[in-house]
């Protein structure tokens, strides 16, 4: 495989034939240009839509209350569903297996304010597990605990650009002053980033729910119930979500169908159903990269045999003086493993460079984001080729071998 007179003469019979090794390794490397081209798309694709289902856990459920839409055992239509703290306890006791849980109460854009600067921020209380649910990054401090929650404790955990807003200048740390939301001083603990893809985001302040309902409102409705499902197989979450559906729809009086009563966005199930269209969309890629591929491999194989014909006196000799069959094959699926690895690792190069340019250069959007080509992929492409290049040779290798040296020495 290595001897020095076989790579002389495999460099002798490419300088020969330049024009020919072109087009046929042109071929070679369109495919795989192609292949990493498509791949790469695909990723850039499916990162696109993974940022989108960044700001939450990817096991997580919501479930929010609203206007019923079907009749139900007498009740009529447009009934508003209004959730309580006892609804928040229910599901606690009898949904199996959940992992973190929290209630939310939707305040809206209250006025906020600390000395002389001011700003009109939404509030969201809730509980402490809703900061691991909205995988939200504590900058400073901490989010709300349970203390917080027992004790109805004034306190606040703000976004990054509530901070920027509210202490400019000098007066720039916020962890233990005094905010004034609606009339009320809530001492911020926390500073926190949220990675969804929505800037309003970082524009919340979290304080404890039940200090919320006792200073603002002087009552215990929530208006969104939100849990983990853990490590729970698909057919476990999916359990957990219909005792949900059941238990609320059971207390409430309301058609178990009735999505618009009791609204459940179970988040497991869109992260299953875009895994499986990226999944069907790689499949399709690799079927017509590996199709571009052994298109050319075709033609790297066509025109061995032509080369083989060219050389069936040279064979001729070769045998006539010795050489093995095994060596006559070996001679043209080296040849042609030189040919398609050479021209394969220039189409890999290409598309790599070509996703490294993209990647710098296209602006990040919703549904489009940082194509890639991985080294995993990359390791396949070049496995590939290996397997490729022998195989385009391997026919008129074993052709090459059966020629006879009699017939060889008389061919014209």
């Amino acid at each position: 495989m290595f001897e020095l007179d076989q790579w002389q003469e495999i460099y002798s019979t490419v300088k020969k034939n330049k024009l020919r090794t072109f087009l046929t390794g042109f071929s070679v490397a369109w495919g795989i240009f192609m292949l990493i081209i498509l791949l790469g798309s695909g990723k850039g694709l499916e990162n696109g839509i993974q940022w989108n289902f960044k700001g939450g856990a990817t096991n997580g459920v919501w479930i929010s209350s609203g206007v019923t839409n079907l009749q139900y055992k007498g009740m009529k239509i447009g009934r508003q569903i209004r959730f309580t703290n006892e609804d928040y306890n229910l599901l606690k006791k009898t949904v199996p297996g959940y992992d973190l849980m929290s209630a939310r109460l939707f305040m809206g854009n209250n006025l906020t304010s600390y000395k002389n600067n001011y700003g009109n921020f939404f509030l969201s209380p809730c509980h402490p597990d809703y900061g691991i649910i909205k995988e939200l990054t504590m900058v400073q401090g901490r989010f709300v605990n349970n203390i917080d929650i027992h004790d109805f404790r004034k306190v606040a955990v703000i976004g990054e650009k509530v901070k920027a807003a509210l202490f400019k200048g000098t007066d720039t740390a916020a962890i233990g002053k005094y905010l004034n939301i609606n009339g009320v001083l809530f001492q911020v603990v926390g500073i926190f980033r949220d990675f969804s893809r929505s800037d309003n985001e970082q524009q919340r302040i979290y304080i404890p729910i039940s200090t919320a309902q006792r200073v603002f409102n002087g009552n215990n409705v929530i208006n969104q119930i939100s849990f983990t499902t853990g490590s729970a197989s698909q057919e476990q979450a999916d359990k957990m979500v219909n005792v949900a559906r059941t238990v609320l729809s059971t207390k409430h009086v309301v058609d178990p169908k009735d999505d618009r009563a009791i609204e459940i966005w179970n988040k497991s199930e869109d992260v299953r159903r875009f895994a499986a269209l990226f999944s069907g969309i790689r499949l399709f890629i690799w079927i017509i990269g590996i199709g571009t591929i052994i298109a050319g491999v075709v033609g790297v194989s066509n025109i061995m045999m032509i080369a083989v014909k060219e050389r069936t006196k040279e064979i001729g000799i070769r045998k006539a003086l010795g050489a093995t069959p095994v060596s006559i094959v070996m001679l043209i699926v080296q040849e042609s493993i030189v040919i398609t690895a050479f021209a394969g690792y220039i189409g890999l190069v290409m598309g790599i460079g070509v996703l490294e340019l993209i990647s710098r250069n296209l602006p990040p959007s919703e549904f489009f984001r940082n194509p890639e080509a991985n080294l995993g992929i990359a390791f396949g492409a070049t496995v590939l080729l290996i397997v490729a290049g022998t195989v385009a040779g391997l026919i008129p290798g074993m052709k090459a071998a059966g020629i006879k040296p009699i017939e060889a020495l008389r061919d014209e």
